[in-house]
């Protein structure tokens, strides 16, 4: 952006604050991040997971990878750069989710430690939950219903994390799922993180 434009934006206070949101919302705002290899149960696990946040009255919305490259990002490629870009552009519309005081579930690969460690300062310490979802990735290439590891495995896709571009595993991440378990049971560890964190006010899980 020209220099001369970026002078003339300021940033708008608004009356209506994330603190005021959060309190008539009864509930904290924050992003719960899953990471993990493409077939991991990243989506399967945070769509779980808010179904039981919507039936207790939690205003939540669930960002999926594919869906942002649906619309958002439909005009980058699979490059590292490109990578970088989604996952920033991912990033600042967490930001404004974070404002309007709802918890919001991103489900993305985001296979490099820069990229995640980039998002935890975008949005704070306090505001950032990485969850991995940890899943063999025989187990990955056995679910795979896009057949994307096999398309990647005989050269008819390239770039593709876990084969031909490689996954960075979180060695410290908020939560570790094992990526086989119920959904039901990881569902249950994070409705319970939420909780002690005091992020929600129930422990319900059904």
């Amino acid at each position: 952006m020209n220099d001369n434009f970026k002078k003339n934006i300021i940033w708008q206070k608004h009356s209506i604050t994330r603190t005021k949101r959060e309190k008539k919302n009864a509930h904290k705002s924050i992003a719960v991040w899953f990471t993990g290899l493409s077939g991991s149960g990243k989506s399967s696990i945070a769509n779980f997971l808010e179904k039981i946040l919507f039936k207790n009255g939690i205003n939540s919305y669930l960002l999926d990878g594919d869906n942002i490259r649906s619309g958002l990002c439909s005009d980058l490629s699979f490059s590292v750069i490109d990578r970088e870009e989604n996952i920033r552009r991912i990033g600042e519309v967490v930001k404004i989710m974070l404002d309007a005081g709802i918890i919001i579930l991103v489900s993305v690969i985001s296979p490099y430690k820069y990229q995640r460690e980039m998002i935890r300062q975008m949005l704070g310490k306090k505001n950032f939950l990485e969850i991995f979802v940890d899943t063999p990735i025989s187990i990955c290439e056995s679910r795979d219903p896009k057949k994307l590891y096999k398309q990647a495995r005989t050269g008819k896709i390239s770039d593709f994390t876990g084969v031909q571009s490689v996954y960075e595993i979180p060695q410290n991440p908020d939560v570790l799922l094992n990526g086989t378990d119920l959904l039901e049971d990881n569902s249950k560890k994070l409705i319970k993180i939420l909780y002690d964190r005091s992020i929600i006010p129930f422990l319900r899980t059904n």
